[in-house]
């Protein structure tokens, strides 16, 4: 069996392809919107108090019958211990979970006695066979190309994807960069098992993101995102924006982590995700920005994704 088969029989699923836990806009409906299109939706966790994330679950409970999973970002949460319980309430709806930003060792046997299967994010070969051998079901290779907190060893996702897939044997999705059928196929072609899609999803019509979000990552090229947070050791890529260079300016001045969070905390990216204010806050992006040129429904990009993969495939010159 290959790893995309275990990849869609884990999860089961019709293709290869899952939604990324983003903050803010990984909402019960556009988690619902990818499921039903034959792919894997996720709820997110990070950006939303409980009572919402639970609210969320809800919704997607109510939105489809396939299976859809949820995120959970450990380090975005001071003690996780509550989302993991609603995690756990909501076991017999769920079909996997992901975990994302913190060390997801004591997490994973916790949802997989709970007969949940567990993904977990990773940036190098190193990090992918630890979160191996500690159990982790499928991993998640993000390339430093991906909207939001990237790994520190900044490895690009054509030269992290081989590496981790010869560590390791369970599947992977390879994460950073990918907007098109032709980033699927390329995954595939790297040994990947499928794909997971942040940036391309947020300009769906379904996503909850405002339309000014939507509409930045439009005209936005490949070159128009930036890197904050280097200056306290973080590597956080976001579109650019009038408050991102406030940011980098202030950056400069080599502020402690207390003086710079004011300007990066979770609330200034709902400010610029969900109240569309790119002035006063900041929005996630990924490096595949530049080649998105709609919003249509996710159902559209999900069909539109996989029959280009074909074609690329089928069209490939043989040597």
């Amino acid at each position: 069996m290959s790893t995309t088969e275990k990849l869609l029989n884990l999860l089961g699923i019709e293709v290869p392809i899952v939604e990324g836990g983003m903050a803010y806009i990984g909402d019960g409906r556009l988690a619902a919107a990818v499921s039903q299109a034959g792919a894997f939706g996720q709820v997110g966790s990070a950006g939303r108090s409980l009572a919402d994330f639970e609210k969320q679950i809800q919704i997607a409970i109510e939105s489809t019958n396939r299976p859809f999973g949820v995120n959970l970002p450990i380090g975005e949460h001071s003690d996780p211990r509550e989302r993991v319980e609603l995690i756990l309430k909501y076991k017999d709806h769920l079909r996997a979970v992901s975990i994302s930003a913190g060390n997801p060792r004591p997490f994973i046997p916790v949802f997989q006695e709970a007969g949940l299967p567990v993904m977990v994010v990773v940036s190098t070969a190193m990090h992918a066979a630890k979160a191996e051998q500690s159990g982790a079901d499928i991993l998640i290779a993000e390339g430093t190309e991906a909207g939001g907190h990237n790994g520190p060893a900044e490895l690009t996702t054509f030269a992290l994807i081989p590496q981790v897939t010869r560590a390791v044997r369970v599947p992977v999705l390879a994460a950073g960069g990918v907007a098109d059928g032709r980033g699927l196929a390329a995954a595939l072609a790297l040994g990947a098992a499928g794909v997971q899609l942040g940036t391309r999803l947020v300009a769906t019509v379904e996503s909850p993101a405002h339309d000014a979000y939507k509409q930045a990552i439009l005209q936005a090229k490949g070159e128009d995102t930036a890197m904050i947070e280097r200056s306290i050791g973080r590597v956080t890529r976001v579109l650019k924006s009038p408050y991102v260079s406030e940011v980098l300016e202030f950056e400069r001045t080599q502020p402690s982590v207390d003086e710079l969070y004011p300007y990066i905390k979770g609330e200034k990216n709902r400010v610029g995700a969900v109240e569309g204010d790119l002035a006063h806050g900041f929005a996630y992006s990924g490096q595949g920005c530049g080649l998105i040129e709609s919003i249509p429904p996710v159902d559209d990009v999900i069909r539109l994704m996989v029959e280009e993969a074909r074609a690329v495939m089928r069209n490939l010159p043989a040597f």
